[in-house]
């Protein structure tokens, strides 16, 4: 190349080499996080092979091993976890670099996605949401409320609510609460029925199921620190919680919710607890995303005002 001294050309090759380096920590990260080359390729808008190719051209370089992979799976190696959470820290210092120099921590801005439980997230999660956008006026949102667990790195998600012990993953998770699995009934109805003394006893009464879409013929209880399974034959089925809240409210029988979904109608009295001695242990609520400490300013704003709003409802403690 006329014109350009030797020294110039090679910084000119370090700092390509250095971009192909930082590309290839991006799409193994990629990998790792979501799973599988092809979900990593979806994620990154590239082809399969691409990915394939860069990891492969990463391990030859490193000299190490860093996934197992299989004709169904993909695991990384206990090098490839290490080898991973330094790129996560490298590439997390060039993201704060970029983000302070274009002033993104000053305001929060672009849109946030969130996901949670339908009811935990018409009861919770959307009036945190309102009080986040009317004080962030440049930051528009996305709600996805399912009933499933929704996969925050694939799905592009910023914040989850999440209820139930987490599996290990690259995920940041604050605890700000639990909840309980509860047996609730209408006051009337037990007047007229009997209370149950122990879960053996539901035999005699009718039952609300919310199940979703997989039927349950046995309920779980905590009996003195065992496990007791009782079985069920449910008069009601009903994959919604409104509905079995419905149903009890109106005095049909007996159902199985999570504290959260019926703490009004318990302050209330329009609901009772039943057999809460036998109440199995309780499942903790966390707020999860993925950004770790050095979170944009739009997940971090969002994280916090979660957290302290959450932690304060009595409802969840």
């Amino acid at each position: 190349m006329r014109g350009e001294s030797p020294s110039h050309l090679r910084r000119t090759f370090r700092t390509r080499n250095d971009m192909d380096r930082l590309q290839a920590m991006t799409t193994f990260v990629a990998v790792v996080d979501s799973g599988g080359f092809a979900s990593a390729a979806r994620k990154l808008n590239l082809s399969p092979p691409v990915v394939t190719r860069a990891v492969a051209e990463l391990e030859e370089r490193l000299g190490l091993r860093l996934l197992t992979r299989t004709t169904r799976v993909v695991r990384v190696t206990d090098a490839g976890a290490r080898f991973a959470e330094d790129c996560r820290r490298i590439l997390a210092d060039i993201d704060e670099a970029e983000i302070t120099a274009t002033g993104t921590h000053a305001t929060p801005r672009g849109t946030l996605t969130l996901t949670a439980p339908v009811l935990f997230g018409q009861l919770y999660v959307t009036p945190i949401l309102v009080s986040y956008l009317q004080r962030f006026p440049e930051v528009e949102a996305q709600c996805l409320f399912l009933d499933r667990v929704v996969n925050v790195v694939e799905e592009g998600i910023d914040v989850a609510v999440r209820i139930g012990e987490l599996p290990d993953s690259s995920l940041q998770a604050v605890r700000v609460g639990r909840v309980s699995r509860v047996l609730v009934a209408a006051p009337a109805y037990l007047q007229a029925q009997g209370t149950p003394r122990r879960p053996e006893d539901l035999a005699d009464h009718t039952l609300v199921s919310a199940a979703g879409v997989n039927p349950v013929s046995e309920w779980r209880f905590n009996n003195a620190g065992k496990v007791l399974m009782q079985r069920v034959q449910p008069r009601m089925r009903t994959v919604t919680n409104d509905s079995a809240i419905a149903a009890t409210l109106a005095g049909l029988g007996i159902t199985r919710l999570l504290s959260y979904q019926v703490a009004a109608h318990l302050r209330s009295g329009a609901l009772q607890v039943v057999l809460e001695a036998f109440e199995p242990n309780p499942l903790p609520v966390h707020v999860v995303h993925h950004e770790g400490r050095r979170a944009t300013q739009k997940v971090r704003a969002f994280v916090d005002l979660a957290v302290d709003r959450l932690r304060g409802d009595p409802a969840l403690h």
